[in-house]
């Protein structure tokens, strides 16, 4: 009489497992983050017994789907991201997360790399493709940790270099994912081949994305505020304008090449640079917030759906790939490349340790997984799986208290968010 159809209890174990992650912690804590370890062990129970929904969320078998799914939520993050950032500030606050992004990303893509490869018996290809997939920091997970929303402050250098590191990285890991596809595909690599990866996957790319983005960001506000001036869109109440930004930033870009990535966050900081005082700013992040917390709830709860598939492959050696790449690779490889940068003593421990792993890696191996046959796929999955579960525990359930000590930041009571300084609108830019 009633037959469970996969879709129907998708719905239901998404929405039950959604409702459950938030609103337990809200009996111990009022942070957000401390809700993402919780959205995966909840979309584990909740489709335990349902052995066809898991199938139907294969990674392997079903990688567009992952990829497509993670790649909107991953570009909504990068926008909002963009719109948080009240002040570019000078060459001296930027110095930290150029360092982070030049130094300490490239330098946890090659430990990971060569600890794949000697010590977990990984390909060169598979465990270079791990490396640039797992070395990225999160935008999307990472709230606790970044500034606060437009017109609100909140720019301490901690968060600041936390939330521009997120912001730019996911787009830079990108050549290397493409190296290890090139590599995957070839079987090797040569000079010639070498040369064109450089040219194409690194500078032209890189520099499209960066300049695109510019150009959308810059439209996007003559589209908003000056366009025509007597009633611009930005007089509306509509925040949707957000995510249309989101799709001509990153679309466009793509169509001629370049990192989307770079695009989003860079158009999002763009736009946030016309007419920055004005409250529209904020309506567009919260509407970019709330859509990237809906997508990202949906992908955790599908990532924990997915562990029964995941566990026969997850061996030791992933889990000391987890627990090496959290406690020792970034902190040691973020700790070094900070020397020297306005960061000093426990802030400068605090931006090396809270590197948050999340979507972007989803997104990577998705894309991967989509475009070349890879060797051990499953073990790649169940590494990712693990590394995320480990790093919103270890991450989510500590970053907001430690970011808030070092910062001076005060939380009075488990739903009163963090109280940052409000700096004027009209601050120097």
């Amino acid at each position: 009489m009633f037959g469970l159809e996969p879709y129907h209890i998708g719905l239901a174990g998404i929405g039950l497992a959604i409702l459950i992650a938030f609103w337990l912690p809200r009996f111990i804590s009022g942070r957000e983050p401390a809700a993402s370890a919780l959205l995966i062990v909840a979309g584990f129970l909740a489709f335990l017994p349902f052995p066809t929904v898991r199938e139907a969320l294969d990674p392997v078998a079903q990688p567009r789907g992952w990829e497509i799914m993670a790649e909107i939520c991953v570009i909504v993050g990068l926008f909002g991201t963009g719109l948080r950032i009240d002040r570019l500030a000078d060459r001296r606050q930027w110095s930290p997360t150029l360092r982070l992004l030049l130094v300490a990303m490239p330098l946890c893509i090659a430990a990971l790399a060569l600890f794949g490869w000697f010590a977990a018996g990984m390909t060169f290809a598979g465990a270079l493709l791990l490396g640039a997939v797992l070395a990225p920091t999160d935008p999307v997970l990472a709230a606790d940790v970044a500034v606060g929303p437009p017109l609100e402050g909140g720019e301490h250098p901690v968060r600041y270099t936390l939330t521009t590191e997120a912001g730019l990285n996911d787009g830079l890991a990108f050549p290397f994912v493409h190296l290890a596809i090139l590599i995957a595909g070839a079987g090797m690599i040569n000079w010639d081949m070498a040369g064109e990866w450089v040219l194409r996957d690194v500078v032209y790319r890189v520099v499209v994305g960066g300049v695109s983005g510019a150009v959308v960001g810059w439209l996007l506000g003559k589209l908003l505020f000056d366009w025509p001036r007597h009633n611009a869109l930005a007089r509306t109440e509509s925040g949707v304008i957000a995510f249309a930004g989101v799709l001509l930033a990153y679309g466009a870009t793509e169509l001629v090449e370049g990192y989307g990535f770079i695009a989003a966050f860079v158009a999002g900081l763009t736009l946030r640079r016309s007419e920055s005082s004005h409250d529209f700013h904020k309506r567009l992040h919260d509407f970019s917030v709330s859509l990237e917390h809906a997508l990202t709830a949906i992908l955790l709860v599908g990532l924990g759906a997915i562990l029964p598939l995941l566990w026969p492959h997850f061996t030791a050696a992933n889990a000391l790939i987890a627990a090496v790449l959290i406690l020792l690779i970034r902190p040691a490889a973020a700790w070094l490349s900070l020397a020297g940068t306005v960061l000093r003593g426990r802030e400068r421990a605090v931006v090396a340790f809270y590197g948050v792993r999340g979507i972007g890696s989803i997104y990577y191996l998705a894309y991967a997984g989509h475009h070349v046959e890879l060797t051990n796929e499953y073990e790649l999955w169940a590494t990712i799986a693990g590394t995320i579960l480990f790093s919103t525990l270890v991450h989510g359930l500590t970053a907001g208290i430690a970011v808030e000590r070092v910062t001076g930041e005060q939380q009075t009571g488990p739903t009163v968010p963090p109280s940052n300084p409000v700096e004027s609108p009209e601050a120097p830019r």
